[in-house]
């Protein structure tokens, strides 16, 4: 394991870190932001100031809700999308294989520690404080005396009194029963069931998933793919399959959340087959033990950093659901994220259903962006270099040389001109200190029937990328072309480099482009 040293060059004066820090106009943070959207941030003015505080992707997460009602959210997102005039991707979380108890009558159920519960199959049951109907005809078959499960409200946050912990006691026939550990009250209609490191005989892409993607994702062209308890490589192969047939969405990219035991034995092969990976700590707090957790998330990180792929980490600042303010181990916990290497920030209950979702966001960027002015970034350089070995290809030649050449000139910002958003992705890789604006050309494309213009998925696939910043260039500029009208997307960035504040007179900017055959990087500095 590699550790990522803090980059304090001399001892700091304590006094400093109680200057205020320099807010940023163009981005808040150059860790990016997904916000879940639902009751409590779905009108047009509440996503709007999260777009502004620094969202830059929204989760739609299909475990509630029905299609009509995200497409409603999604409505008012395309909104203060263009009120705004801030870009932003979606993401679509299927429910997955969850376990998940059903009461009924929504009548708040106590139970107290060492009371006897039944787990059963029957769903014509009521919810009770004796018996839990649940989903999944297989659990008796899959579970043995002392197996750990849990039920709850939300998921586990490790610090609520909505949830309990069972232990089993026996099996009869289909039914489990179980002994509470701790008294708890649960209410709603609907609670979780998590059973630590068992396995769970049910597809990951469940007909439900299936139908929610074919119908509300095609819609939509959804950017990405959130697939909910990945479990082997062969669960991406499947949905990427599944994908490929659905017109657009063959270009979706598919982030496999990493939620159980089954997953981490199986990450190293998962992350060759996936675009890029959620480590999701709530269900892996239950299924990990605690001293465990951060284990992962380290060890994680580092493997997606090292292959270029996106790391989302959540559950991340769950007291912000009610408070204000996060508690100190949770800001923390955000700033350590950012210095394992984390591209993204993922909040759940705290945007989806928390009282303060704007605050949230931007409080979560604050500490993300004070993280990365002491982010090592030489040390991780040298770190990916080594790891990349040599010879090198091609692009991350380039790439590395873009980087190392933007720190050595103390370049405000680097440039690079893209189709796929590959070059883009690779600069990304090698974590550059400044904001790296990836200017996206279009590309005509034909299927024989109609012509249509690529660029947009490309663009927006890139919000989930540590220090990226996408813009579409005008399709009449092709990404390989004159001298002529290279300059003119090039003066086109920089204007827009400018009106956001991150380029003034005399700056220099690293520019990385393709000339013919050739990829090209350029030092420029700015003139009056």
């Amino acid at each position: 394991m590699h550790s990522n040293h803090l980059l304090l060059e001399e001892p700091i004066r304590m006094a400093s870190i109680l200057e205020p820090s320099k807010a940023q106009s163009f981005f808040p943070a150059m860790t990016k932001i997904v916000g879940t959207l639902g009751p409590k941030s779905r009108s047009v003015e509440v996503i709007s100031a999260c777009l502004k505080a620094g969202m830059s992707v929204a989760r739609f997460d299909f475990s509630l809700g029905d299609p009509a009602y995200h497409q409603e959210t999604l409505d008012n997102l395309k909104g203060a999308i263009k009120s705004t005039k801030k870009f932003c991707a979606v993401m679509l979380d299927t429910a997955g294989p969850e376990l998940t108890v059903v009461n009924k009558s929504e009548k708040a159920i106590s139970l107290k520690a060492d009371a006897t519960i039944t787990l059963t199959p029957d769903k014509g049951q009521e919810a009770s404080s004796e018996v839990f109907p649940i989903n999944f005809d297989g659990l008796s078959k899959a579970v043995k005396k002392g197996d750990t499960m849990f039920i709850g409200q939300y998921l586990f946050t490790g610090s609520e009194t909505t949830s309990v912990w069972l232990e089993v006691d026996q099996v009869k026939g289909d039914d489990v029963v179980c002994t509470a550990k701790n008294s708890a009250t649960i209410t709603g209609s609907l609670f979780t069931l998590h059973a630590a490191q068992i396995h769970i005989d049910l597809p990951t892409l469940l007909d439900k998933d299936k139908e929610v993607i074919s119908t509300w994702g095609v819609q939509n062209k959804i950017d990405f793919l959130s697939l909910s308890f990945t479990r082997h490589a062969e669960d991406v192969r499947e949905a990427r399959e599944f994908l490929s047939k659905l017109g657009d969405l063959s270009q979706t990219q598919i982030f496999a959340k990493i939620e159980n035991e089954e997953g981490l034995k199986h990450f190293d092969e998962i992350l060759q087959e996936a675009d890029g990976i959620i480590l999701s700590r709530g269900n892996l707090g239950i299924d990990l033990p605690p001293e465990k957790v951060f284990l992962f998330q380290k060890a994680a990180v580092y493997k997606c950093n090292m292959a270029g792929k996106p790391a989302v980490v959540t559950r991340v600042v769950d007291s912000m659901t009610d408070n204000l303010r996060p508690t100190r181990a949770e800001a923390t916990d955000v700033a350590n994220a950012v210095l394992d290497g984390t591209d993204a920030i993922l909040l759940g209950a705290e945007t989806l259903r928390g009282l303060y979702p704007i605050e949230t966001i931007s409080t979560v960027g604050r500490i993300c962006a004070e993280a990365e002015k002491v982010f090592n970034q030489d040390l991780y350089f040298k770190r990916t270099v080594k790891f990349v070995g040599e010879p090198m290809s091609h692009l991350e030649s380039i790439a590395s040389s873009a980087v190392r050449a933007a720190i050595k000139v103390k370049a405000s910002i680097l440039i690079c001109f893209t189709s796929s958003g590959r070059t883009a992705r690779l600069i990304a890789k090698y974590r550059p200190t400044m904001p790296v604006l990836s200017v996206v050309i279009p590309q005509l494309k034909t299927n024989q029937l109609k012509w249509s213009l690529s660029g947009a998925f490309e663009a927006r696939q890139s919000l989930i990328v540590r220090g990226l910043f996408p813009m579409l260039a005008d399709p009449q500029h092709p990404a390989e072309s004159t001298n002529a009208s290279s300059e003119s997307v090039l003066k086109f960035a920089l204007d827009h480099g400018k009106a956001s504040g991150v380029v003034k007179s005399h700056d220099r900017v690293v520019i990385c482009q393709k000339v013919g055959d050739a990829s090209v990087v350029k030092i420029i500095e700015l003139e009056d």
